[in-house]
């Protein structure tokens, strides 16, 4: 065992952690301590458990629950693929009793969402610099991870895979920080990030959230970002979407905007996708920007992006929905080839300041928007 792990539980006796599957050394109550989970042990036990700075380390294993967090501070770490987080297996129904525990109740505030690790505050007491690393959570109806009311949560090297809706998700957030992830075959966007999704409203200032050097592959979109403000999608690879980048914006205000979309690799986003109460169907599409107003859009490679659906193409500006118009974009210094219908397609006209200059593509709508 490493001296990482020989951090112990402070005030947390060694047979009542042996109860809760977990491995103890004695230490003092001041330090952060590390609460280890075994095969057969609980997470959300593991995660009751803990005090603001400790952190859970999960051992090799799949475990089969789901887990809530709401302590700030917590740090959730397995070992990569060799740690997967999946549904708990069906059993027949059960009657609640009076010595159901909190960690019950909690994990069953998350499994009945539909969701794989949920992090989730409230309006007036975030969860504030939660950190979850190296591991995988996969086979959720809803989303792998699922984050409300939280500020600087940060998830990096996880793997979202094949969940229903949502392969890592936040909302009414700010400061996250979505790095090095692997996103494949969700139902919807491989990583999402709103201001709600239950209400309307304006876009929510997200403060610097980020979305820096993931893969995100087979899924419906690769990126959304809807009725948010003051983002990064910044060196990413979208493949195998049916849609690469999305910006969701609508007649609210303030609107959706003020972000960075950069550095990405965008490339083959042909899976077609059927329409839905809320978007029209979806193929071949790299970037697209709906309602939205000064988003900067450069230095990406969009390649080879093919469909035959209005929002088909390289990068698109495409009035919302709801017809709210994009205003004050710029699209510049992008290399956007092999893309149909067009390269570039500005299918907003009536949108206001919005300009493209210095793009290497072959084709735009309307015509003279290439660069070479």
């Amino acid at each position: 065992m490493s001296k990482r792990h020989m951090k112990c539980l402070a005030g947390i006796t060694v047979s009542t952690a042996t109860a809760l599957g977990l491995a103890a050394v004695p230490s003092t109550a001041s330090a952060p301590r590390d609460l280890v989970v075994r095969p057969g042990g609980s997470i959300q036990r593991a995660v009751d458990a803990a005090r603001p700075g400790d952190t859970v380390l999960i051992e090799p294993g799949t475990y089969r629950e789901s887990v809530l967090i709401t302590t700030p501070g917590l740090t959730l770490r397995g070992t990569g693929g060799r740690t997967v987080i999946s549904p708990a297996a069906k059993t027949a129904k059960t009657t609640k009793t009076a010595k159901a525990t909190k960690a019950v109740r909690a994990a069953n505030a998350c499994a009945t969402g539909g969701n794989g690790i949920c992090v989730v505050g409230t309006k007036g007491h975030t969860v504030d610099g939660v950190k979850i690393r190296a591991l995988t959570v996969s086979g959720f109806s809803k989303s792998g991870i699922w984050a409300s009311w939280t500020d600087g949560l940060s998830v990096r090297a996880v793997t979202a895979r094949k969940n229903g809706t949502w392969g890592i998700a936040q909302e009414r957030s700010t400061r996250g920080d979505f790095r090095r992830n692997t996103a494949a075959k969700n139902g919807d966007a491989g990583i999402f990030v709103a201001n709600s999704v239950s209400e309307e409203g304006g876009a929510t200032d997200t403060k610097g959230t980020v979305v820096l050097d993931n893969a995100v592959t087979g899924n419906r979109i690769g990126v959304t970002a809807r009725r948010v403000r003051n983002l990064v999608v910044d060196g990413n690879l979208l493949a195998g979407n049916c849609s690469g980048v999305f910006v969701v914006g609508d007649e609210s205000k303030p609107a959706a905007g003020a972000m960075t979309i950069s550095g990405n690799r965008i490339l083959e986003n042909n899976k077609f996708c059927p329409a839905t109460p809320r978007l029209s169907a979806i193929q071949g599409s790299g970037i697209v920007l709906t309602g939205s107003e000064a988003t900067v859009v450069r230095d990406n490679v969009v390649r080879d992006n093919v469909g035959t659906t209005p929002l088909s193409g390289g990068i698109l500006l495409f009035k919302s929905f709801v017809g709210a118009l994009n205003t004050d974009n710029s699209i510049s210094g992008n290399l956007v080839r092999g893309n149909k219908p067009a390269d570039l397609a500005n299918r907003d006209t009536a949108g206001k300041g919005n300009s493209f200059v210095s793009n290497t593509c072959g084709t735009s709508v309307p015509a003279g928007m290439c660069a070479g």
